[in-house]
C-alpha cells in the first residue's frame, strides 16, 4: 500500500462515523418516509403499496382542507405578534442600566417552559367561570367570552399565548441591536429625532436581516404548531391545526401512510412559503 492509499484510508476512517450517521438517520428515514407515504400501513401488519393513492385521498378530504385553513390563518397574525413583541423588548431591554439582565432573563423565561404546562395554564386562564382573564374583564366590567368553548373565540384565545412566547428570538434581536452603529443614534438625535423616529428609520431597518431569518423561523413553527393545540382543544373543532389532524390520522385512525404523506404535503407547503419570503427579501431587507 502506497502512502498515499495509506492516508486516504484513515481520512475515510475520520469520516466514516459522520457517513454512517448520514445514511442511518438521514438518507434512509427519508427513503422510509417516501415509501409509507405510498402505502397503506396501519403501524401493525405489512404495508401495502399503494402508489399516489394517499396523495389522492388527501386532496378529496375536507379535513385536510379546513385544517390548513385553521393554520394559515393563525399564522397571518402569529407571526408578525411574535416578531413586533420580541422586537420592541429587544429594544426596551437594549440598555446599560443597572438589572437590566434580570428583567432579560425574565422576559426570556416563557421561551423555555415546557407547551405542557402552558398550554395546561392557559386552559385555567381562559377559563370562562374561574379563569383569570375574565376575573379580571370582570373587575372593569366587562363579561368577558367563552373563549376557548365558543368556535368565535377560539382563535383569539390561541394568539393570547402567542404573547407568551414571543420573547423566544429576543436575544437574537438583542444580538442584532448590538451591531448597530452608535453614530447613526447620535447624529438623529442632534437632528432632533424622537424615539419613534429612530426606531422606525434607524433600528428596524438595519436589523431586518434577522427579522427576515426569524420569519421564516416563526412561518415554520406557526405550521408546525401541534402541543398546546393538542392540550387546549377548542369549540368546534377550531383547534384542529394541521400537525393535530396530522396526529389524529397516524395515532387515532392508525392512518400512518396517510399520515406520513400529510408530513410531505407539509414539508412542500412550509418549502414554497419559505421560498416566497426569500424572493421577497430584496424589496424589504437591508444588505450592506
Amino acid at each position: 500500500m502506497t502512502g498515499r492509499a495509506k492516508y486516504n484510508n484513515i481520512g475515510f476512517l475520520f469520516v466514516l462515523p459522520w457517513v454512517t450517521g448520514l445514511i442511518l438517520f438521514t438518507i434512509f428515514p427519508v427513503g422510509a418516509a417516501v415509501f409509507i407515504s405510498m402505502s397503506d400501513w396501519s403501524i401493525i401488519g405489512s404495508a401495502e403499496f399503494i402508489g399516489l393513492g394517499n396523495f389522492v385521498e388527501i386532496f378529496k378530504d375536507e379535513m385536510f382542507y379546513r385544517s390548513l385553513w385553521i393554520t394559515f390563518r393563525y399564522a397571518i397574525f402569529a407571526v408578525p405578534i411574535k416578531i413586533i413583541v420580541a422586537i420592541f423588548a429587544a429594544i426596551i431591554l437594549n440598555t446599560s442600566c443597572r438589572g437590566v439582565g434580570v428583567f432579560r432573563t425574565i422576559f426570556y423565561m416563557p421561551a423555555i417552559v415546557s407547551g405542557v404546562a402552558v398550554a395546561i395554564v392557559f386552559r385555567w386562564v381562559l377559563d370562562p367561570s374561574y379563569g383569570i382573564m375574565n376575573a379580571v374583564l370582570r373587575l372593569v366590567g366587562i363579561t368577558g367570552p367563552n373563549w376557548l368553548y365558543d368556535p368565535a373565540w377560539v382563535l383569539p384565545s390561541y394568539l393570547l399565548t402567542t404573547f407568551w412566547g414571543a420573547s423566544g428570538g429576543l436575544f437574537i434581536y438583542l444580538a442584532a441591536l448590538k451591531d448597530v452603529p452608535v453614530e447613526l443614534y447620535e447624529a438623529a438625535t442632534i437632528d432632533g429625532s424622537t424615539f419613534w423616529h429612530k426606531t422606525f428609520f434607524i433600528t428596524i431597518p438595519l436589523i431586518t436581516p434577522v427579522i427576515f431569518y426569524n420569519m421564516v423561523i416563526e412561518t415554520i413553527g406557526c405550521f408546525r404548531k401541534f402541543t398546546d393545540a393538542y392540550i387546549m382543544g377548542g369549540a368546534g373543532g377550531e383547534s384542529n391545526f394541521y400537525m393535530v389532524n396530522l396526529y389524529q390520522q397516524a395515532f387515532s385512525f392508525y392512518k400512518m401512510g396517510y399520515a406520513t404523506a400529510l408530513a410531505w404535503i407539509l414539508f412542500l407547503i412550509i418549502l414554497g412559503l419559505t421560498v416566497v419570503i426569500n424572493i421577497t427579501k430584496k424589496y424589504w431587507v437591508y444588505s450592506e
